[in-house]
């Protein structure tokens, strides 16, 4: 730290530099230094800068001190991610911290859904009409039943299955991949890469489905 003279003005203390050069003069104690609880020497014996003039070495050394700080100080104070990403809400660790499935999921009508005995020709307008390239397959009480998906529409294909005659539970995937709506939007994100699937169901703890979401919506939203 440089000693202060004047509002705006520094200068090395020449006692305090004394035996070192003109570019290498430190002064260890400023009017700063003087008024603080605690002062830190980060300085160094020689800069970078092949004339020794340019603060090289000198800036690193503060960077790496600051460094040390804010992290020990993270941790005296018990410091989360979650503490950071409430502080900084609009960066990319506060969406994928405090967004949750149930802020990006689909509901209402844009939620694609077809009964259990209804035609699977019937799951492909529902499809069609949702952009999501799945429709839930619920039960008479709304619970989840199964999904049907693109990859189900193939396998009925192969299988010569009647798409205007058979029930989705001919052709549905039973036991399909969920998420609450509680759960993190990341978690959801983690959940297809595991899964390698591009959209999840969302149910509450009753099974019954509330909502739905795929990649896409997780890219709108900054998840990803």
């Amino acid at each position: 730290m440089a000693g202060r003279n004047t509002p705006g003005t520094y200068r090395f203390d020449q006692r305090l530099g004394k035996g070192l050069p003109r570019g290498q003069r430190i002064q260890r104690i400023a009017t700063l230094a003087q008024e603080a609880d605690v002062h830190i020497d980060v300085s160094v014996s020689e800069e970078a800068c092949p004339l020794n003039l340019a603060p090289t070495a000198s800036t690193t050394a503060v960077l790496a001190m600051g460094d040390a700080l804010a992290t020990a100080l993270l941790e005296a104070r018990g410091f989360t991610s979650e503490d950071f990403a409430r502080a900084h809400p609009g960066g990319a660790l506060g969406r994928k911290l405090l967004l949750h499935v149930s802020d990006v999921m689909r509901r209402g009508d844009d939620l694609p859904r077809v009964p259990v005995d209804g035609t699977i020709e019937q799951g492909l307008v529902e499809m069609s009409r949702k952009g999501l390239g799945m429709t839930a397959v619920v039960d008479a009480a709304g619970g989840l039943a199964g999904v049907f998906t693109d990859g189900d529409l193939r396998r009925a294909l192969d299988r010569g299955i009647d798409l205007r005659g058979s029930t989705m539970h001919a052709a549905m995937t039973v036991n399909p991949r969920s998420i609450t709506p509680g759960e993190l939007a990341a978690e959801a994100v983690n959940r297809m890469q595991e899964h390698r699937i591009t959209a999840l169901l969302v149910v509450d703890t009753q099974g019954q489905l509330v909502g739905a979401l795929n990649i896409h919506d997780l890219l709108r939203a900054g998840v990803v």
